[in-house]
């Protein structure tokens, strides 16, 4: 049954390929637990399971907070109409639908959601939003779903038989079964079905029509057949990313055959192990680093991160600030488009959900912190290096030195590459000097540290000396390219 919400209003979307995805650079937040419409930063926030208030006027109140940083863009939760009066939790959250034509009123109308695009674009911003298609939420047991309660889907025969997923190495389990069959059960939708797919398909597209959405998130899609992506994925006519939650390249990767992007997992894991504490290996990264270039399709359209609201934040594995700089570094320094979560910049340390799915309003939305300065910055050259020359995206990042807690990085062509040099040394190290070699720089030229703002001359060998102190990050760009950029003054 198509509702009124889709019947009107459709407007021009401001971007939509990959292409004009890959230079974006991604303000992930929870709708409900980043702001409010009376603009509160003392309101009380319970994480467990309520809702905490966040709206989509909220964010609008705080577009300048996100831009302040240097996003191009943010990624909301889903929108649609969830489960209420729940016994089990309240589905703050947004992946526990119910209708999928009508919007979730704890966050705003129709209006507002179009409002959020406008304002968006009026700064020349870009709109994701996330979307589920694998499952619905009802708040009791599998045995006792009541199936005319969803919309569209409202009765037994569009969903799956109910079974646990017991064997994540079965993908027909995976794919077929449900995450949960207890307490709040999440029906899986059967994506086999015809129906379901003409459904599936019409209503992306309206989606994204309506609302002017510029890319989507897809949830769970590992848990829904990979022949029914391709064409979603054209359906809505934008740049979509998976959550593929699966460490290895070789499976994950493989989603890229029918979607534009998946969120980077099978870098994930090595990036977190090698920077949440001083031990960790920089060597296995460098290794994935190659292994993702060349398994998925295209690395440069990767969703990069290191916090979500599916995993403990980085400060709960260390309150380390110089590790988690260079975590956020390589995040956004690295291949593909790089996704950072409301409350890293603020060094958030909840752990696994709930906990991590903090009010990022309690902040004070505090642009002053040392890592909104620091993603700031970092988000900076990253957007003056793709000003400068747009090749700078399809070149691929990779390791030009590994050495004693130290691993340098390379991207972009001869002329206005950015040279990375990352240490797990922590906050404790003293200083140091490290010798970089295969910059690709010019000897006898300046580049320029934008951290420090130091100026460094490049050696007749084409070796840059780079000053270490601290275990904090350092990045390298030419002088000469950097001149109007705001960057260290030039």
């Amino acid at each position: 049954m198509r509702s009124p919400l889709f019947l009107s209003f459709a407007a021009t979307v401001l971007a939509a390929t990959p292409a004009e995805w890959r230079s974006q650079s991604i303000y992930f937040l929870l709708t409900d637990r980043f702001a409010r419409t009376d603009n509160s930063t003392t309101a009380e926030c319970d994480t467990s399971a309520k809702y905490c208030g966040g709206t989509w006027q909220g964010i609008i109140n705080q577009l300048d907070y996100i831009q302040g940083m240097g996003f191009t863009a943010i990624w909301i939760t889903p929108v649609t109409a969830n489960l209420e009066d729940g016994q089990h939790g309240e589905a703050y959250h947004g992946y526990w639908q119910q209708d999928i034509y009508a919007l979730n009123p704890h966050f705003g109308t129709q209006d507002d959601l179009r409002a959020l695009s406008d304002a968006l674009h009026d700064r020349g911003m870009y709109l994701m939003v996330d979307v589920v298609a694998n499952h619905f939420g009802y708040d009791a047991p599998a045995a006792s779903v009541d199936y005319s309660a969803f919309n569209p889907f409202n009765s037994a025969d569009y969903f799956h038989t109910p079974c646990d997923i017991t064997d994540y190495d079965n993908q027909t389990q995976v794919e077929d079964c449900w995450l949960y069959t207890d307490a709040v059960s999440l029906p899986d939708v059967d994506t086999t079905n015809e129906e379901v797919k003409e459904i599936w398909y019409d209503w992306v597209g309206d989606l994204v029509s309506d609302y002017s959405i510029d890319g989507l998130r897809i949830d769970t899609a590992r848990h829904v057949q990979k022949d029914f992506w391709r064409d979603y994925n054209d359906a809505a006519g934008v740049y979509c990313v998976g959550e593929v939650f699966q460490g290895d390249p070789d499976y994950t990767c493989g989603y890229q055959e029918v979607m534009d992007g998946v969120l980077n997992y099978p870098i994930y894991y090595p990036l977190l192990r090698a920077f949440s504490s001083t031990s960790g290996s920089l060597s296995d990264l460098a290794n994935m680093i190659e292994t993702v270039k060349y398994t998925c399709s295209d690395a440069t359209l990767l969703g990069n991160f290191i916090e979500n609201h599916d995993n403990p934040r980085f400060a709960s594995y260390t309150d380390d600030i110089s590790l988690a700089k260079n975590v956020a570094a390589f995040v956004i320094l690295s291949d593909g488009i790089p996704i950072i979560y409301a409350g890293q910049e603020q060094h958030y340390s909840g752990a696994g959900d709930p906990a991590n799915r903090e009010a990022t309003w309690l902040s004070g939305y505090d642009s002053t912190s040392e890592l909104y300065q620091f993603i700031s910055k970092t988000n900076q050259i990253r957007n003056h290096a793709i000003w400068q020359n747009e090749t700078y995206l399809s070149y691929k990042n990779y390791a030009i030195y590994n050495e004693n807690n130290v691993l340098a990085m390379r991207k972009g062509f001869d002329g206005s590459q950015i040279i990375t040099i990352l240490t797990n040394a922590g906050a404790d190290a003293g200083s140091s000097t490290v010798s970089v070699p295969n910059t690709g720089f010019t000897a006898g030229a300046a580049v320029t540290e934008i951290y420090t703002c130091e100026d460094i001359t490049v050696s007749g060998s084409g070796e840059v000396s780079v000053p270490m102190e601290s275990g904090l990050p350092r990045v390298l760009y030419p002088k000469a390219k950097l001149e109007g950029s705001g960057i260290c003054g030039l």
